[in-house]
């Protein structure tokens, strides 16, 4: 299933789930954030600048079958055994929606797309190489598991020097008025100890058993910020979230459980309240309390 950012509370139910998640998020908050400096700054860093055809072309090679690598991750199936059911319990809760050509496909035509503030300040081959390299890192991120060690550095290796060397990694969170709202709400989860989150995880029950029609309500929020042009906003608030959610330490068991579509309902609300029903509004911001 594909993901774009219109539904970035999807993406981030993946990542909450991943073990390496949080370095995806860091990289698509990299590319929301990115100024024509930045963008430069990512292409300068890219394996092929100053190759030849011949380096260019290996490049390209080893480029395709990491992607092959990443796109085959262990089946079920290979496991027997009693070892079979807890794997079959650990792969329900990870189980993902999208993969990791979903997420290239996300950041390269949603967060480098037409929209991008940045992208028509630069030429389209800084383009390109400033997406390569972002690309590579996201799909190394959330291939982590099944690459080997040397194909993962070699591609999270040409980002992570560019994030050492200043590279700006959070983009400017503007929901007018509800800015410091939402910024309260994301501080306060990555300051959660073990009550705080016990406290999250007895909303999810008490929504639960409630019957809350949240699905119903995330959706009418979602197209309220693609109406209202918040789409990136709402992107950026959501990815930010998985980095507070993994902060405060919730697990990916936790996130699977119903935590993260909690966090990302209140997040989802708190950016579009202005435009939301007042019914949506208050199943969104119901875990909050």
């Amino acid at each position: 299933m594909p993901y774009s950012l219109v539904s970035a509370a999807t993406l981030g139910f993946d990542l909450v789930r991943l073990p390496a998640g949080r370095a995806v998020a860091d990289v698509l908050l990299a590319g929301l954030a990115a100024d024509a400096a930045a963008l430069e700054q990512l292409a300068a860093v890219h394996p092929a600048t100053g190759g030849d055809r011949a380096e260019r072309a290996a490049l390209a090679v080893r480029s395709r079958r990491a992607r092959e690598l990443a796109a085959a991750a262990p089946q079920l199936r290979t496991c027997v055994g009693a070892d079979r059911a807890a794997v079959l319990v650990a792969q329900l809760e990870r189980s993902t929606i999208g993969d990791a050509a979903a997420v290239e496909r996300v950041l390269r035509e949603d967060v480098l797309g037409p929209e991008h503030p940045a992208v028509a300040l630069v030429d389209d081959a800084t383009r390109a190489a400033a997406a390569d390299v972002l690309a590579d890192a996201a799909v190394g991120a959330w291939a982590a598991e099944v690459l080997p060690p040397l194909v993962h550095r070699q591609l999270t290796g040409p980002f992570t020097a560019a994030a050492g060397a200043g590279l700006p990694t959070t983009p400017e969170l503007d929901l007018g008025p509800a800015t410091g709202e939402l910024t309260e709400l994301l501080a306060g989860l990555r300051a959660l100890d073990a009550a705080g989150r016990a406290r999250w995880l007895a909303a999810v029950d008490r929504g639960r058993a409630e019957r809350r029609p949240w699905a119903a309500a995330m959706h009418e929020a979602c197209w309220a910020a693609h109406v209202s042009g918040r789409t990136r906003t709402l992107a950026t608030a959501q990815l930010l979230a998985v980095r507070a959610f993994l902060d405060g330490g919730f697990t990916a068991a936790d996130g699977a459980a119903g935590a993260w579509n909690a966090v990302a309902g209140c997040v989802q609300g708190i950016a579009v309240a202005d435009l939301l029903g007042a019914d949506a509004l208050a199943v969104l911001l119901a875990p909050r309390g």
